[in-house]
This record gives structure tokens, C-alpha cells and sequence, in this order.
């Protein structure tokens, strides 16, 4: 179904329900987008786009309140008929007994909160952009290192589980294994979670499913992470041709975005962890503005240059 539900935005804000005769999972939230109806309660409709969550300040509280009952029961009448997934007061404001009722003849849901308007508003836009931004599900392993969020891909049983927990055990935290959920928040940030029934558990061959939450604390695991950079596990052939100096960034594409991607060549001996460890690490300074490749290719040139002089 399309959309978020407006008892899930509900449920995860704390909202007050103003009518709970009204199924709050019937009513989906479709953009993210918020609209403050002030010129609405004036009477002008033009261009109005009842698909938003409408959010009651103290300024169309106000407003609402130097009007005389017939001049409010002909607002209601008119902004309520309209197919609004839900209405919110904010700052404690409480809506009167004609705006309950006329919503309820609406199906409108009316819900409230505590929280000030604009403190308000940035956080339903926040968390409806995540709700509402477009998905796709990937096999892989999502671990927090050092801050960056490392995507761990690769056919089934070549040790991602195994690296994922390596890096735990070394102090890092995991987000998601098997199954990673990506949302799209805007052009340069991806974020992955876990779906709920899998959170926090691992899935070792030969061992079975472990907790990792239970076996190591809540300071290894994480409920989100964005995606810096994938990391692609591959069975080692000795006629590839991999990469050694990194002067070229390779990139894989998720959801349209652009991502850092390194293959990574698997055979025995290698410790996984401490090359994720070491890639993670790279990356981050890579975004600081210093690359290690390039600056071997600069001291290379610069001996080079030094020796044709000499001769």
C-alpha cells in the first residue's frame, strides 16, 4: 500500500487523538510535505493541496478563535470537507466540540502535541521524507566502522556474516545482516536499516542465529546507518585484474545514487576485518581531502622529474 499510515506517524510521535473514532490505519500520509492552513481558514482554496498533513499553530489558533460560531461552523464546513489525512494542534492547543464534530462527520482525523510549531514541523518532515522515500531491498551486511557506514555484498556463504562479526568483536557496530532495507532521503544520502523480524541477529553456517545485541551489548548494534561505501566480496581468480592503487574511484548505483565501491578478492589468509577496517578508514580521509594513491603518484613524479634534472 502506498504511503505511511497515519496511526504509524502517530504511534512514533506521541500524538494525542482528538477522535478516536476514526481508524488512524485507514488513513495514509502520501507526501511529505506540511501545510499551515492560514489562508485556507481565510477562505482562499486556490492552489490548496489537501493530500498534506495540516498543522494548527498559534497563529490559525488565534485566528480561529475572533471568529464568531456561525463565521467558525462555515470555516469547518468548508476546510473539512475536504479528504485531509489528518489535522494536528500544535502547542497543547485543543480544537472546540464544533471542530471535533464536523470532523468526525468527515472522517478527518484530529490529532495534537505538545511541541512547538515550527520544532514540530521539522520533525514530521523529517521522519515522513524517511517514511515516504523510495526503498529497495538488498542481500548484504550493513556495520557501522568508525562512523562509516560499510555495505558488506557478495554471493551467499562467502564470509559477509563472518566479517560483520569480526568487526563487532573489534568494537563496531552493526546495523542489519542478510537483508538490508535502503531508502533514498535525497540524491546524496542513503539510509539503510534492518527489517524488524531480523534486527540484530546474525547468521553463522555451521552455528546457527545469534543475538548480537544479547551477546555483546547494545553498544554494538545501531537501528540506521547512512551508506558511504560497498564493499563487494568475490571469489579470488587469479586472471583478474584488481585494482592496487585506487587513483580511480569505481561506483556502484543504488536507488540512482552513486556509491564507493571496492572489490575485494577472497582467499584464505586475509583477514577481512581489518581490510574493512582499513577501507572505511581510507574513505573517511579520502573526504577530508587527502588520498593516499595520489599522493604516491605525486612523490613518483616528483622523483622522476628530480632525476631527469640531475642527468
Amino acid at each position: 500500500m502506498d504511503g505511511v499510515s497515519v496511526a504509524k506517524i502517530a504511534k512514533k510521535m506521541e500524538l494525542k487523538n482528538f477522535t478516536e473514532e476514526i481508524d488512524l490505519k485507514d488513513k495514509r500520509i502520501l507526501l511529505s510535505d506540511v501545510n499551515r492552513p492560514a489562508l485556507q481558514l481565510s477562505g482562499y482554496f486556490e492552489y490548496f493541496d489537501p493530500s498534506r498533513v495540516e498543522i494548527i499553530g498559534m497563529v490559525e489558533y488565534a485566528y480561529l478563535q475572533k471568529k464568531t460560531e456561525e463565521e467558525r461552523q462555515k470555516i469547518y464546513d468548508e476546510f473539512l470537507s475536504y479528504d485531509i489525512p489528518c489535522i494536528i494542534f500544535c502547542r497543547e492547543f485543543e480544537p472546540d466540540a464544533m471542530f471535533l464534530e464536523t470532523a468526525r462527520k468527515n472522517g478527518v482525523p484530529v490529532l495534537g502535541t505538545e511541541q512547538a510549531t515550527s520544532e514540530f514541523m521539522a520533525e514530521i518532515i523529517n521522519i515522513l521524507t524517511e517514511e515516504l522515500a523510495p526503498c529497495v531491498t538488498i542481500h548484504g551486511v550493513l556495520v557501522d566502522v568508525y562512523g562509516e557506514g560499510l555495505l558488506i555484498m557478495g554471493e551467499s556463504g562467502i564470509g559477509k556474516s563472518e566479517a560483520a562479526l569480526e568487526l563487532v568483536k573489534r568494537g563496531h557496530r552493526l546495523v542489519t545482516d542478510d537483508v538490508v532495507e535502503i531508502r533514498k532521503i535525497n540524491d546524496s544520502t542513503l539510509i539503510g536499516t534492518s527489517p524488524d523480524i531480523t534486527r540484530y541477529f546474525i547468521e553463522l553456517r555451521g552455528i546457527g542465529i545469534i543475538d548480537v545485541k544479547t551477546l555483546f551489548g547494545v553498544e554494538c548494534v545501531k537501528e540506521k546507518q547512512n551508506i558511504d561505501l560497498v564493499i563487494k566480496l568475490e571469489d579470488w581468480k587469479k586472471e583478474n585484474d584488481y585494482d592496487r592503487l585506487g587513483l580511480e574511484e569505481e561506483y556502484t548505483e543504488i536507488l540512482g545514487n552513486q556509491v564507493v565501491c571496492h572489490s575485494l578478492p577472497i582467499r584464505p589468509g586475509r583477514n577481512l576485518a581489518v581490510i574493512c577496517e582499513a577501507a572505511a578508514v581510507n574513505h573517511r580521509q579520502k573526504k577530508m581531502g587527502y588520498n593516499a594513491a595520489q599522493e604516491l603518484y605525486r612523490r613518483v613524479q616528483a622523483n622522476l622529474t628530480k632525476s631527469s634534472e640531475e642527468e
